[in-house]
């Protein structure tokens, strides 16, 4: 039992129960320390006495001394009365501070033999992380949620910690979508534990307690074996079944499942995804991990924990039930034991009764027993807190019943606890409340003792100050102040609400104000004063108390204003929309200004607009002269709509009354004198009854935007207007126009909508333009659009270019909407053209009015020249200038006015310098019909005014139509309109549709050449119709060099039309027209428009086509073949020859005539691929053995052009690139034509080659294998192919190995690898030799890997050749060759025929015996057939491997290296025959250096030759197959092991004849004869292919090996080359049936084999896939199959199937960190975007174990096939969180040194060797970086990095 904790100087909270306010007030009264320090003073003269004379009588009396005596007694006797009394205050004092010290800290289970005095109970100052509490939610917000928890403290629990994230995609997705509000509620009763308490060491009320709901925390230390039956668990609902629910405990290592109810289906329903149940165990299902839970109530609510053996504190969780008995009662509360082992305490309100009396412990006697359910853990202490509250052990959060804030008068005190409070009951209904008041919420001042002044039973006024509702009890307040505020609480708040309030802080956004209650609010800095002040806390200074006015409360936050109008107001508040009323007038302030009007707000939020008409300002005033934003202003509501919270102000409080008749309306004409000119505008005293003020615009001066400019600057006032149009009416000011256009049209003005008819054309003036329209206003605020599409012909203008605000427009009406009250409208010149002259005559009249109003500010008659000078009046001048273009005249009235005649004026009149002439004064356009008369035509129209004008030569003839005849109206001018406003665009276009009529497909014309070019010939032809002739469009073919170099420009000639034009003519460099002069089609035929018109694309593989070259890279060379179809040629199939390879770009230029055979052909994009070498592979023979036409055009044995793509490592040999996406492999002894020691050498990445086709090999997965050789020529081969004869190798190097033999000459080869045991070499492209470690040299040889380095050249003799399995064995010694002869090192020359020898079984098959004879090497067959004289069925059981035999030599073939043996009783009756063994000779003693030893296990091919490793299985498996009893595999001898000191020479055996000589048997013999020809035969045959060639040998491979799926593959391809797919998939059927379930890899290998049949050959290839990849699913690892497929469709090209499969893998495996990489990899090989998102997406899902690794893989992805930056991006991040890691280092310097930027490198390297790292993991840093230093070869370089090493060893050792 743990000690209490001791703190000696904590200051425990004693008012526990008070509110902050008065908390500081209250603790510096009642400080333990106050007394102690009063009574200093007195304590320092404790001990000062009487000074006394030193010696002799004393000098006082008798009495005197008396008299003194009895002072001194008395004042010995108050000082003992003094020093008892402080004796008896310090006890009090320590008593006091010791009561704190207990009631301040909790206590564990035990106290050293004593109890503690107080219960436990939690405060603020004890709180901690890691406690465990219970609670009731208060408040359900958004983002955290409120929890209410013992002892009246509060909770806050964040939206993260509120559950654990089980449903990652719905939590996160639902956290924005009020997710919290739809698993708690308000009264629910939760478990939680502490995360965090914030310090606030100034202000412990302020300190915020963070909480957990997390079960995974609460849950922390339950595990499966701790559950029992009968326990009560929470859990998380994960998912919803038919049944159930799906638990989640917050634990992965066990589940939950709860059935539903089938009584509270309601319930059921209710129930979410992550909603938290508590349920009672049922039962526990420990083989599956599933606890099954029971969600009764009833249930829940009485369970009870039974008592576990060896139950920890951890395992308690708040809220569980125990049984507790009573052990001792305490100061307020009482301690109980339960479960055996724990103890708690229950302080006095959490007992079982609500209203406890005075005498409350005599009802807890010791050892009584109740129900209590824990209250909260504290780990650390092990202190546990009970409640035994009804409501809380029912498992119910109390009643809320009270409100804060609430009074109640008739409050009964039940208990008076001395020193501490009161306890009352509320009279609440239904039950009443109890409400505690602390000492310090008495009174407002002290009281001395609580039992004097408040008796039990007697009855008080309260008012309710905070409620617990975990407890269920309310905390009140009695003081007087209490009850007279009218702000209790921030309920209590109103708008418009004024209040007095104290400063309490300043800040530069505004001031802290309190209210005499303790609520705070915000007075924001533009509300501190009426007007801006620059220094706030001057008049705001902290602790004044100032008047303010609510301007409105939400959420707890209350806004107030001082501005000095506001808060004196006297008028009504406007606070909501409703209290809105039509004439209400208020305060209230300007918060934005605009054009058009002001925006007012009011208390609460509510806003108004005041229109500009309704300020009160006059004609032409700006808003901001007036009013200015903040400003406090007195308004009217005029009209108002709450629905749509719109209220209209105005300024003026009385409203302008006005009769009808008086009373302007928009469409009115009226008249005006100008009173002010502004630069903008124009205002004006309308002459009317109202004698009303109007403002005319600069816009609305005139419809020309120009004029209107000069207008204004020459109007003065007092000018009178005759006719302006009133456009809007605002308040008491007029909008008028001046523009002829709207007032000529006054009355055809709309002024609703409903006055608008579609298809009319209406006047009206922009208003405004945005991006997408236009704005086009009418009478009032009638306003129409007119989208971009429909207001310009051209839509690639911008409409600010096309338009201005204010302009003059005619707008055709496209639609009207009355209800929605929109109109859309035209502005295209095509359909709102101009049908009068109003346009041009508003500009005369108005350039006279200009030029009048300008002669009046004038005296100077000089200016009014334009008198003289009247339109058609002859004048007489002097010839002042003759210049090209015309003849400039001067006249002698007017020095500065001069004439200009052109020279279409002149009528061939010869003009000199100062003649004088006489002209007549013309203008624009001239009407030569009608006598010459003058007429004038505006160039441009209304909506076309900003558009270039149209430009007109002299003397061009123009149509247009007279408008108007000259008169006063018109300035004595004829007005005409030019028809090319209206109708230019439709007679332009009439024009080419009745011009190209005439002209048809197949129609001759005549053409004329007007430029050459290498692939065209431009023509032009008709009446301006262009057009060409493409260069396949020259000749019949395309086989004639420069078609074109035979003509010329300018040249004409015939041509046929052979295409229409489909783009418009104008457009430049686009000739419409396509055209022919074949002869064939010049030559005319009935059928050439047939033939012209309809072009198909009949093209097929082998087909030789002729084309020009019109476009040529690095790679391809492009050709047209004719005007639709295009080809290429690849670099690498123009040439063999590297020299012209090189030269590719040059040897084809453009217009290069090439002549090709044709390989593949796509319809769609009408292309070809060529070749320019004839095809090896006819179009036979392609459909049957090249369905895929890849490499087709190649064959073996002929001779290409390729380009080296990679130098593979060591032995590798070459990867040659041979086609656009495939490579050839050249074998390490196939590069020189001779042996040489480095054969590598002169070749280079990217160099050009010249090659060899060796073999071609097509696997069934559509892979496509070709080997090849740079040996140049057959001549030169021979060299090589000569040294191999004479060394005793025959190679085919077409095919596989023919025939070995033992030579005794030296041949050469390459070292492929070394090992400990010797090493291998190559001698061919498909044979390699082992060398065996003692025959490597005459010297020993202590380093085998030094002194043979991979691809060193060696020369040595061939020992021994195994045929059959490829097995060579060469020698490198030089000495000690053996001279004897050949007979004599071969075993079988000690063998006879007859012989009987005794040998051993070494192997059963079940086709024959395989005995080893003794005292020799040779190990022969016997077959089954001559085991016995009866048929053997079943050898196993009745012979052993090991067992001694006896047998028979029958037969012995030096040649093919086999024996024969028998085994028949028969060969044995004849006579008594004992075993000899067999001669033989010292030479072939058994030993590790056996010259003959053939069985060495071969050892894997590691050169990267797919074809020949599939050959070797393919090999092996067709010679372990089942066949009949004469028909013996030929390479079936098992391997011995090199160290085991007995060699021996397996040789291979067939049945040979029985017993030769007998003429019973003869005929037998002559059988076995021909059968074993026929073995022959099948052994040549698959020394050939290594492929069977019938469906029977297949099933004899399948007999012997079922499991294996390589075998049934290559059935299945044998059936596809058969072109019996039905078949093909029977056999996949039948291996999928046949395979033992345990090989799950072969099972999958014939899956993947299935989906690549059917996505060939399927019908339609996509469902078949889909449909056997669902039943893949079924029998093999989902996710390798989901790999599978996607590597199908990858191969396959079929991008977006494997992108909808990837997607779906990563929702279905979204923790497999393969699928993402698949993922990411696949989006970088395609150059996609979103590689980030992927990422971001893939962190969330993968486990945080993996997170490392994907980025690590992502980041590699990157550097490879990606962004680097971004891979470095990602290594950096790692970095920072995991900097001592070196393999992340190592992966990052890895990729940045392989590309190669050697500062960046270098920089990462000082990065990493700056790191504080152990020894170790420095030493492979800077090893690493000598390494890299080294590899770049500077030798300054590696001395640095040898330095800094030196220096961290000293520095590290120091």
């Amino acid at each position: 039992m743990a000690p209490p904790s001791k703190k000696s100087k904590s200051k425990p909270n004693l008012k526990y129960l008070q509110r902050s306010p008065t908390k500081r007030a209250k603790s510096k009264e009642s400080h333990p320390y106050g007394a102690v320090s009063s009574l200093k003073l007195p304590l320092q003269v404790e001990d000062d006495v009487p000074d006394f004379p030193r010696g002799g009588r004393s000098l006082l009396s008798r009495e005197e001394r008396n008299e003194v005596m009895a002072v001194a007694d008395k004042g010995f006797e108050a000082d003992q009365r003094v020093l008892k009394k402080r004796k008896k205050e310090k006890r009090v004092q320590n008593r006091n501070q010791s009561a704190e010290d207990d009631l301040g800290s909790l206590f564990g289970d035990g106290t050293m033999g004593k109890l503690p005095r107080f219960a436990n109970k939690i405060t603020l100052t004890n709180v901690s992380s890691g406690m465990k509490l219970w609670g009731v939610i208060a408040e359900v917000n958004e983002k955290d949620i409120v929890v209410s928890l013992p002892g009246g403290l509060r909770g806050l629990v964040r939206a993260c910690d509120a559950f654990d994230p089980i449903l990652d995609d719905e939590v996160k997705g639902d956290v924005e979508s009020r997710y919290l509000s739809r698993i708690y509620h308000v009264g629910q009763l939760v478990s939680c534990v502490v995360l965090q308490v914030d310090d606030d060491r100034k202000e412990i009320a302020k300190r915020k307690i963070w909480l957990s709901l997390r079960l995974s925390l609460l849950h922390k230390s339950l595990t499966l074996d701790t559950i029992q039956e009968g326990m009560v668990l929470s859990a998380y609902v994960k998912s919803i079944e038919d049944h159930g629910f799906m638990l989640h405990f917050g634990l992965p290592s066990f589940a939950g499942f709860m059935q539903k109810q089938k009584q509270s289906d309601s319930r059921n329903l209710e129930i979410s995804i992550g909603q938290l149940l508590q349920g009672v165990v049922k039962s526990v299902d420990r083989a599956r991990k599933v606890v099954h839970l029971s969600s009764d109530a009833d249930v829940v609510s009485k369970c009870v924990i039974k008592v576990l053996k060896g139950i920890s504190i951890d395992l308690l969780v708040p809220g569980m039930m125990v049984n507790a008995r009573v052990q001792a009662t305490l100061e307020n509360g009482i301690m109980l034991s339960f479960l055996s082992y724990f103890t708690g305490t229950v302080d006095i309100f959490n007992l079982d009764k609500t209203f406890p009396p005075s005498n409350w412990k005599n009802d807890y006697t010791k050892n009584l027993k109740f129900n209590a359910r824990i209250l909260f853990i504290d780990p650390s202490t092990r202190a546990v807190g009970l409640t035994l509250n009804p409501y809380l052990v029912s498992n119910k959060a109390p009643l809320s019943i009270v409100k804060i804030g609430d009074i109640f008068d008739q409050s009964k005190v039940v208990r008076v606890d001395k020193g501490s409070g009161l306890l009352l009951e509320l009279p609440t209904l239904p039950v009443p409340t109890p409400a505690y008041v602390n000492l310090a919420d008495v009174a407002d001042k002290e009281v001395g003792k609580l039992e004097k002044s408040f008796k039990e039973g007697s009855l008080v006024r309260v008012r309710v100050l905070g409620y617990r509702h975990l407890e269920g009890l309310a905390t009140g307040v009695l003081k007087t102040s209490a009850f007279e505020g009218l702000v209790f609480t921030h309920s209590d708040v109103k708008p418009g609400m004024v209040v007095k309030a104290k400063v309490i802080a300043v800040d530069s956004f505004g001031a802290i104000v309190q209210f005499a209650s303790g609520v705070k609010a915000l007075c924001p800095l533009r509300h501190m004063s009426e007007f801006e002040i620059a220094k706030p806390r001057k008049k705001f200074q902290v602790g004044v108390e100032l008047v303010f006015r609510v301007l409105g409360c939400k959420s707890k936050r209350i806004t107030v204003t001082h501005k000095k109008t506001l808060v004196k107001s006297k008028l009504e508040i406007l606070s909501s929309y409703a209290d809105a009323t039509d004439g209400l007038i208020t305060h209230g302030w300007i918060t934005k200004i605009e054009k058009h009007g002001c925006f007012v707000r009011f208390y609460n939020g509510v806003q108004g607009f005041a229109p500009r008409s309704e300020l009160g300002l006059g004609p032409g005033s700006d808003i901001g002269s007036m009013y200015h934003v903040e400003q406090v202003v007195k308004c009217r509501v005029f009209k108002c709509i709450p629905a749509s919270h719109r209220i209209y102000l105005s300024f003026n409080m009385t409203p302008t009354r006005m009769s009808e008749d008086e009373r302007l309306k928009p469409g009115s004409l009226v008249s005006g004198i100008v009173e002010r000119v502004t630069p903008q505008a124009v205002v004006v005293d309308v002459n009317a009854s109202s004698h009303m003020k109007g403002t005319i615009s600069l816009e609305h001066l005139a419809d020309h935007h120009g004029l209107a400019a000069s207008l204004i600057s020459a109007i003065k006032l007092g000018y009178h207007f005759d006719q302006l149009l009133v456009l809007d009416v605002e308040g008491n000011n007029l909008v008028l126009t001046a523009k002829y256009s709207l007032v000529n049209s006054s009355q055809q003005l709309p002024y609703d909508v409903s006055q608008i008819h579609s298809h009319s054309v209406v006047h009206g003036y922009i208003c405004n333009i945005i991006e997408s329209g236009c704005f086009v206003r009418f009478l009032g605020r009638l306003t129409g659009f007119a989208p971009k599409s429909k207001a310009i012909d051209d839509r690639r203008s911008d409409l600010s270019e096309v338009f201005y605000v204010g302009q003059s427009v005619r707008s055709n009406i496209l639609d009207v909407s009355s209800d929605m009250r929109r109109i859309t409208l035209s502005l295209k010149q095509s359909l709102c053209c101009s049908t009068d002259a109003s346009f041009i005559q508003e500009y005369f009249l108005l350039e006279e009015k200009i030029a009048k109003l300008q002669a009046l500010d004038s005296e100077d008659p000089g200016l009014r020249w334009v008198d003289g000078f009247g339109i058609c009046s002859i004048v007489e001048g002097k010839v002042h200038e003759i210049k090209d273009f015309g003849v400039a005249v001067s006249f002698e009235k007017y020095n500065d006015v001069y004439g200009f005649i052109s020279h279409c004026q002149l009528a061939e009149t010869t003009l000199e310098n100062n003649s004088v002439i006489r002209a007549a004064v013309l203008d624009v356009v001239s009407l030569p019909t009608y006598n010459f008369t003058i007429g004038y035509a505006s160039l441009a129209d209304y909506n076309t005014q900003k558009l270039p004008p149209k430009h007109f030569t002299n003397g061009q003839s123009v149509s247009a139509t007279v408008m108007a005849l000259p008169g006063p109206a018109t300035g004595g001018r004829l007005l005409l309109l030019l028809k090319s406003l209206s109708d230019g665009l439709e007679t332009s276009s009439s024009k080419r549709a009745k011009r190209k009529s005439g002209y048809d497909v197949g129609s001759l014309i005549e053409a004329e050449i007007t430029e050459i070019k290498p692939l065209e010939l431009r023509v032009k032809f008709g009446s301006g119709f262009h057009g060409r002739i493409h260069v396949t469009e020259a000749t019949d073919d395309n086989s004639v060099e420069s078609p074109f170099s035979n003509y010329r420009i300018g040249q004409t000639l015939t041509a046929r039309i052979v295409s229409k034009g489909n783009k418009p003519e104008n457009v430049r460099g686009i000739y419409g027209w396509e055209l022919s002069i074949k002869p064939s089609l010049l030559r005319g035929s009935n059928e050439i428009h047939e033939r012209v018109s309809s072009e198909e694309f009949n093209y097929s593989y082998g087909q030789q086509v002729s084309g020009f070259v019109y476009e040529i890279d690095s790679d391809w060379a492009w050709l047209t073949v004719s005007r639709n179809v295009k080809a290429r040629l690849y670099v690498l199939d123009s040439s063999c020859e590297p020299s012209e390879l090189t030269e590719f770009q040059k040897r084809f230029y453009v217009g290069k005539a090439l002549s090709g055979y044709i390989i593949s052909a796509n319809k769609e994009k009408k292309l070809l691929r060529l070749v320019l070498h004839e095809l090896a592979v006819g179009v036979a023979e392609l459909s049957e053995n090249h369905p895929d036409h890849r490499l087709c055009h190649l064959a073996e044995g002929s001779l290409v052009g390729g380009r080296i793509s990679k130098i593979l490592p060591g032995v590798g040999g070459l990867l040659v690139l041979v086609d656009q996406h495939h490579y050839g492999k050249v074998h390490f002894t196939e590069i020189t034509n001779s042996w040489v020691s480095n054969p590598l050498s002169g070749y280079h990445e990217g160099q050009f080659v010249k090659c060899k086709v060796l073999e071609i090999d097509r696997a069934v997965k559509g892979t496509v294998h070709v080997d090849l050789s740079l040996r140049s020529a057959p001549d030169a081969s021979r060299d090589m192919r000569s040294t191999e004869l004479n060394a005793g190798i025959l190679t085919a190097y077409n095919s596989d190995l023919i025939m070995i033999k033992v030579a005794s000459r030296h041949n050469c080869g390459y070292v492929k690898n070394v090992s400990s045991r010797g090493c291998f070499i190559l001698l061919s492209r498909k044979i390699d030799a082992k060398i065996l470690l003692s025959n490597l040299s005459d010297n020993f040889v202590e380093n085998p890997e030094k002194e043979f380095p991979v691809g060193k050249l060696v020369t040595g003799k061939v020992l021994s050749v195994e045929p059959l399995s490829k097995r060579v064995e060469v020698i490198l010694k030089t000495s000690g060759e053996s001279s004897a002869p050949k007979s004599e090192t071969n075993p079988l020359n000690h063998i006879t025929v007859g012989d009987v020898v005794s040998g051993r079984i070494k192997r059963i098959e079940s086709y024959g015996l395989f005995i080893s004879i003794v005292h020799t090497n040779v190990v022969g067959l016997c077959h089954v057939s001559e085991l016995a004289d009866d048929r053997v069925d079943d050898l196993e059981t009745k012979f052993k491997t090991g067992e001694k035999v006896t047998v028979k030599v029958l037969k012995v073939d030096k040649d093919r290296n086999r024996v024969s043996l028998g085994m028949k009783s028969s060969y044995f009756n004849d006579e008594e025959v004992s075993p000899t063994p067999p001669r033989q000779s010292h030479d072939i003693a058994i030993g590790t250096n056996d010259p003959v030893k053939l069985a060495e296990p071969t050892i894997e091919n590691t050169s990267n030759e797919c074809d020949s490793g599939h050959d070797l299985i393919l090999a092996d498996a067709e010679s372990r197959a089942l066949v009949p009893p004469l028909e013996v595999p030929l390479d079936d001898i098992e391997s011995l092991d090199i160290e085991g000191g007995a060699g021996q020479c397996e040789v291979n055996v067939t049945t040979g004849d029985t017993i030769e000589g007998k003429d019973q048997r003869r005929a037998k013999k002559k059988a076995r004869e021909e059968r074993e020809r026929e073995i022959r035969a099948a052994e040549e045959r698959l020394l050939e292919k290594d492929i069977p060639r019938n469906a029977d040998e297949f099933e004899k491979l399948i007999r012997s090996s079922p499991n294996s799926s390589f075998i049934w593959i290559k059935y299945m391809a044998f059936m596809l080359s058969m072109a019996d797919i039905e078949k093909a998939r029977s056999i996949a059927e039948r291996a999928l049936r046949t395979i033992n379930i345990r090989e799950e890899s072969e099972k999958l290998n014939i899956w993947v084999a299935y989906f690549n049949l059917e996505n060939e050959y399927g019908n339609p290839p996509e469902e078949a896939v889909t449909k056997i990849f669902q039943r893949a699913l079924q029998y093999c690892d989902p996710k390798k199959v989901h790999l599978a497929l996607l590597g199908m469709y990858e191969r396959t090209e079929q991008h977006k199937l494997a992108d909808e499969l990837l997607d779906k893998m990563t929702r279905k495996f979204k923790h497999s960190c393969q699928v993402w990489l698949r993922k990411i990899q696949s989006l970088l090989k395609r150059n996609n975007d979103g590689i980030q998102s992927v990422v971001n997406r893939a962190l969330l899902s993968l486990p945080r174990h993996k997170h490392i690794k994907f980025i690590s893989q992502t980041a590699i992805l990157e550097f490879k096939c990606g962004i680097p930056d971004r891979g470095r991006s990602m290594f950096e991040g790692m970095l920072r969180e995991y900097p001592k890691r070196t393999d992340l280092w190592s992966v990052y310097l890895d990729q940045e040194i392989r590309l190669g930027d050697a500062d960046l490198i270098r920089a990462l390297f000082e990065r990493a060797i700056s790191l504080s790292l152990p020894p170790k993991k420095m030493k492979f840093l800077f090893k690493k970086y000598l390494e890299y230093e080294k590899s770049i070869g500077d030798e300054e370089r590696i001395e640095s990095v040898k330095k800094k090493a030196l220096e961290y060893v000293e520095n590290t050792l120091a």
